[in-house]
């Protein structure tokens, strides 16, 4: 078989589907910087060459890494729930995507926002939205701020640090806790009483239902208020 063939054969075989599953392995167990066309074509078996066929570039490749992570997300809500219900389902899913996919965040992050599945996703969160009363501008600033809660809970997720192993990671929370564990207790007596649980990263699932629960919570909040662009909610999701 000549070069020719072999490229042909490749491309025939490679399906845009496998590369962008094969690149969102790599990039969730090393990270993004590990994705490159030579390494992403020796772990699928084809030529660099066979790649250009379904992504001209990386950029045109993470953009499609992304629209996969906003795929993942349900956007079919339950039109029988309240609204505040359905955006909690929302954020939840999102979160879900996002804990699955260490790199998502940050594909999310620096990604284009205009894939079919991500104007799916905001469409779905602005109708829920307006169900809620909110007005276009500040649904569209409410939806804005839904996408940035969820990226922000699993960056600030305690104990995330990106690059580090278990054991490093174990080895900062000890070094963390004992610093804290020695502070004078006349001076920092909570401190102290709380180094424990203060530099406990086994909980995460805590810190999720705190910040959803305030996230919903605040939106409610603000739904209420005319003056945030409020008006009474409307029956149902169009």
């Amino acid at each position: 078989m000549t070069g020719t063939q072999a490229r042909e054969a490749d491309r025939t075989r490679l399906t845009k589907q496998a590369v962008v599953e094969r690149a969102l392995a790599l990039g969730d167990a090393e990270g993004l910087d590990a994705i490159t066309y030579r390494r992403l074509a020796a772990e699928l078996g084809v030529t660099p060459m066979a790649l250009y066929w379904h992504f001209k570039n990386k950029e045109v490749l993470l953009a499609g890494l992304a629209d996969q992570v906003w795929s993942e997300i349900e956007t079919e809500v339950d039109p029988a729930a309240e609204w505040h219900v359905q955006l909690r389902g929302l954020l939840e899913s999102l979160l879900r995507v996002l804990r699955a996919h260490p790199c998502a965040s940050q594909l999310l992050v620096a990604g284009e926002k205009q894939s079919s599945a991500a104007l799916i996703a905001t469409e779905t969160a602005l109708a829920v939205l307006r169900r809620g009363g909110f007005d276009p501008e500040h649904a569209a600033k409410v939806a804005s701020s839904t996408l940035w809660t969820g990226l922000m809970l699993v960056m600030s997720q305690p104990g995330f640090e990106p690059g580090l192993s278990k054991a490093e990671c174990a080895e900062m929370q000890r070094r963390s806790r004992v610093r804290l564990a020695l502070l004078p207790p006349e001076e920092y007596p909570h401190l102290v009483e709380s180094a424990g649980t203060l530099t406990a990263w086994d909980d995460p699932e805590f810190h999720y239902r705190f910040g959803v629960d305030l996230f919903v919570a605040g939106v409610r909040a603000m739904a209420s208020r005319p003056q945030a662009g409020a008006a009474r909610p409307q029956r149902s999701v169009e």
